[in-house]
């Protein structure tokens, strides 16, 4: 349990998503309940059984210079930017840099990169190979691009735990600065695999919407009608701070990370535990770290990909956890709007719960027109609703692999 000497806040915050090109851009948005999914209308993606993503608003060509990008995967373009913004967000602290860290995940990593040099060495040889072709592959490449710029050395980390990898750096995060390791730690992730192999490779496992003639209608977690994710990309990255570092310099402080929670369903390799077992564990480990009932907890950011199997798993978990409290917690799945971020999801979400909290608004959840019988939560839809009741809040991200991870955030 944490203490008022060792509380740890969310400093900054900065993203470019589906839905905007920066953090803030991106919570508008979600209030005014917009969607990021369209129609792709590339060449390569005619003949794919699902033409249907959520591609990031803004072009990290757009902000980076040319040389930049040349030598960056999109994962750590999208990672770059997000940070960046993040890190002014937070002041820039003045940070010695052997107290600043960075843990920035990603699910997939630079795999365009693999497919798209494969190409150039079957059809123009070896020697057209790009040099810079292993940093940008690597998983933890986001991680060092940041900690790169940041002159970050109190160690750069990458967890990879699919969709909940961005969720689970932040987890790390808090770690670090409880231990003592770092003042101040630079954390999120960022994804960037809108490309035809993941596209058909999800396809074939049935886990996309095909939900063609509506792609914006396509996300709709909890609905009775929901039949697959949508494929997103971007980048979220948070700014946690040791709170007695950021008070001796005057830093604004968005929400308290108070407590995480990690767990594992060891049951299938993609599917859920259908119980939520898994699930409610991470949710109930990371309310006792963070020295909470479930009576506190006013607000739920669920991981809710609209999947038909993963969405009845966590509202069974939710129920395992609070119970008849659960009549009282609002809440929402903003995948609704973004589409299904993958390793950067976990990390946008945790986000936009601490805008939750400092608001007092809770966004609705786009296309829920007619919730699942089995969905049986009080679930924010419509219209955004005002938070009422305590001061906390949670974040949940699961991942293939039964990977479950729950973070929990106070007011400050």
């Amino acid at each position: 349990m944490s203490s008022a000497r060792d509380r740890v806040v969310v400093t900054g915050f900065g993203a470019t998503t589906p839905l905007g090109g920066d953090a803030p851009s991106t919570w508008r948005a979600l209030l005014d309940g917009q969607s990021g999914a369209a129609l792709l209308d590339d060449d390569w993606a005619a003949d794919l059984p699902v033409r249907i993503a959520a591609r990031a608003a803004a072009d990290p060509a757009d902000v980076l210079p040319a040389p930049r990008l040349r030598s960056l995967d999109r994962s750590q373009q999208f990672a770059l930017v997000a940070g960046l913004e993040a890190w002014r967000d937070a002041g820039a602290p003045e940070v010695e840099p052997e107290r600043l860290a960075v843990v920035v995940s990603s699910g997939i990593g630079g795999l365009t990169t693999v497919l798209d040099q494969y190409d150039v060495l079957r059809s123009r040889g070896a020697r057209r190979v790009s040099p810079f072709t292993v940093p940008m592959i690597m998983p933890n490449g986001p991680a060092a691009t940041l900690a790169l710029e940041l002159s970050a050395r109190a160690g750069a980390h990458s967890p990879v735990s699919a969709c909940a990898s961005g969720a689970e750096a932040i987890a790390m995060g808090l770690d670090m600065i409880r231990s003592g390791r770092a003042d101040v730690v630079v954390c999120g992730g960022a994804e960037a695999v809108v490309h035809p192999l993941p596209l058909a490779a999800f396809a074939a496992m049935r886990a996309l919407s095909t939900r063609h003639d509506a792609p914006a209608e396509a996300s709709r977690p909890f609905d009775k009608q929901r039949d697959g994710f949508v494929l997103g990309e971007g980048a979220a990255i948070v700014v946690l701070e040791a709170e007695a570092h950021a008070i001796a310099r005057g830093a604004n402080r968005y929400a308290v990370v108070a407590g995480a929670g990690m767990a594992n369903d060891a049951h299938h390799i993609a599917a859920p535990d259908p119980d939520g077992a898994g699930a409610a564990r991470a949710m109930t480990i990371a309310l006792s770290d963070a020295g909470l009932s479930p009576t506190d907890i006013a607000h739920v950011n669920a991981h809710a990909t609209s999947t038909p199997a993963g969405d009845v798993a966590e509202a069974s978990a939710l129920r395992r956890v609070f119970g008849s409290a659960t009549d009282g917690i609002a809440v929402t799945a903003t995948k609704s709007c973004t589409g299904h971020l993958l390793g950067a999801a976990g990390a946008l979400e945790a986000g936009v719960t601490c805008l939750a909290l400092r608001d007092r608004v809770v966004p609705a959840i786009r296309n829920l027109d007619d919730p699942a019988d089995d969905a049986v939560l009080d679930l924010v839809r419509m219209s955004p609703r005002s938070l009422s009741g305590g001061g906390a809040a949670l974040s949940n991200s699961f991942g293939f692999g039964g990977h479950d991870v729950a973070l929990a955030f106070t007011e400050v």
